[in-house]
């Protein structure tokens, strides 16, 4: 049976590279000459430990998707995925030390299991780490550079989204000025990293460049109806309203705060804006801001979401034609759907 495009597995491959990083057996391939016991203690173990917690993966899934898509019929070298997942783990280590979180993928975070210094390094070293998994692809040149010159860029984007995210509270924000913030917070974010999975394995398996611009713009836009799907299930979700909650005390600007001030008036929204100031400033349990932004969208947060994913699909399709790829990805967002709640 085909693995589904965007089916859910262990980071193997991940945690194998790893260790053949600092086990490496040929003294100019390992980082330093020092007992293995040091670098499981400093590095090794904290990042196997981030890297083997089981994740949805839907990057590495659409860098695999990429590669097929541009004419691949072999599966791509684990390095590949691994780049845009390496950068992904990077970005939770360091969001999660930025949010005060205190759990990820199903344990503590990291900088409360190994303490802050290790885990910032460790999140920074993440980021770095794409580029010796680049080098030992042994692409050809010019198709290197396109790699790193995308990568540089995601990671600009990536932090600028991150700084317009950490900066910015709903209710300070005029109504008018909310959608706008959203989108562009979660195409910095979330959607430029998509945006990388689908140039990583376009541009690695030599795809043209017309199949390269449709596969990106498809990545950029699942990264942002899987955002919507996920800021919205945090409020419909029983198993995932923790995460809602979490992002009403932090008074973030989220996908249900953005369809709320394009479809309420100006006094409904309001009494939102100040629900959300009494959450975050005077102790009210968020779970009163959910139910109320619950009642003000009623369907069409679940609407808006079924027909972004869906019309990245049929984009996608209409550049490239149908394919059993892209039936598979079809497929498995329905079922993303339903199992968000």
């Amino acid at each position: 049976m085909t693995q589904p495009a965007f089916s859910i597995e262990p980071q193997h491959d991940a945690v194998r590279l790893l260790h053949e990083h600092f086990e490496a057996t040929e003294p100019e391939q390992r980082p330093h000459t020092l007992p293995i016991a040091l670098w499981e203690r400093a590095l090794l173990g904290p990042l196997a430990d981030f890297m083997s917690r089981p994740g949805k993966e839907f990057r590495a899934r659409l860098v695999r998707l990429s590669w097929e898509l541009a004419g691949r019929r072999n599966a791509p070298p684990a390095e590949l995925p691994l780049i845009v997942e390496a950068l992904h783990a990077g970005s939770l280590i360091v969001d999660d030390i930025e949010d005060g979180s205190t759990y990820r993928r199903g344990a503590p975070a990291l900088h409360h299991s190994y303490g802050l210094p290790l885990a910032l390094n460790a999140g920074n070293w993440l980021y770095f780490w794409p580029a010796e998994l680049l080098s030992r692809l042994e692409l050809p040149p010019v198709t290197e550079l396109a790699l790193h010159r995308v990568i540089g860029r995601t990671l600009l984007s990536c932090h600028e989204g991150q700084a317009l995210d950490l900066s910015t509270q709903i209710v300070e924000l005029e109504q008018a000025r909310v959608p706008a913030v959203v989108a562009t917070t979660t195409a910095l974010k979330t959607g430029k990293l998509f945006e990388l999975a689908a140039a990583v394995g376009a541009i690695a398996a030599g795809a043209p460049s017309t199949t390269v611009r449709a596969l990106v713009e498809f990545g950029q836009q699942l990264g942002t109806g899987l955002q919507m799907l996920d800021d919205l299930s945090g409020l419909t979700s029983e198993s995932r309203c923790h995460k809602g909650h979490e992002d009403l005390l932090g008074g973030r600007a989220t996908w249900p705060w953005a369809w709320a001030a394009e479809r309420c008036d100006r006094l409904v929204y309001n009494r939102l804006r100040e629900l959300g100031r009494e959450v975050t400033t005077q102790g009210l349990h968020p779970e009163h801001l959910a139910e109320a932004l619950r009642q003000a969208l009623g369907d069409v947060g679940r609407h808006k979401v079924h027909d972004h994913l869906h019309a990245a699909l049929k984009a996608l399709s209409s550049a490239l034609g149908p394919s059993r790829a892209l039936d598979e990805v079809s497929h498995e967002i329905i079922s993303l759907e339903h199992s968000y709640g």
